[in-house]
């Protein structure tokens, strides 16, 4: 099969024949490490973890991704917009305390309250949420933007 694929014209068919592997592996990979971040990540009120170490594991998610692929292919299959990302993780972490700040409550204290939800009954609501998905979105965006960065590729 090298033989054949040498003759049509592949001059990497070593580098083709290991990259399938490769490929199909880092995608299992990547799926079980982007579970174990949003798991992280919702932990992070109760145990340690949080917005910070969930947004680096999923940035640690598609950097596999990154070495598995190429740049273009794994923009094709993640289109996010990596300044956005990290602006809209930005305007979440600022907006939240600054808002309930204007209603009398301290900086960074953060409010929850109770709500009853039909199958699932009783959940917790906090602001601190919120504020962990900008800090999240922010640390999986700016890691993201230096590796792309680094890495030579054009954004």
């Amino acid at each position: 099969m090298k033989s054949t694929l040498k003759r049509a014209g592949y001059s990497k068919v070593q580098r083709q024949m290991n990259d399938v592997f490769i490929q199909f592996t880092s995608k299992v990979i990547f799926l079980i490490i982007l579970l174990f971040s949003i798991n992280l990540f919702m932990a992070g009120h109760y145990t340690p973890g949080g917005g910070f170490v969930g947004g680096l594991l999923a940035a640690s998610a598609i950097i596999l991704l990154l070495m598995a692929y190429d740049y273009e292919t794994v923009k094709k299959m993640i289109p996010v917009n990596f300044h956005l990302m990290i602006s809209s993780g930005l305007a979440l972490a600022i907006v939240v305390p600054t808002v309930l700040f204007f209603f009398g409550v301290p900086f960074f204290t953060h409010q929850h309250t109770y709500v009853n939800v039909p199958v699932f009954g009783e959940i917790a609501l906090h602001t601190a949420v919120v504020f962990d998905i900008g800090v999240f979105l922010t640390v999986a965006g700016t890691s993201l933007l230096i590796v792309t960065l680094v890495g030579g590729t054009e954004d």
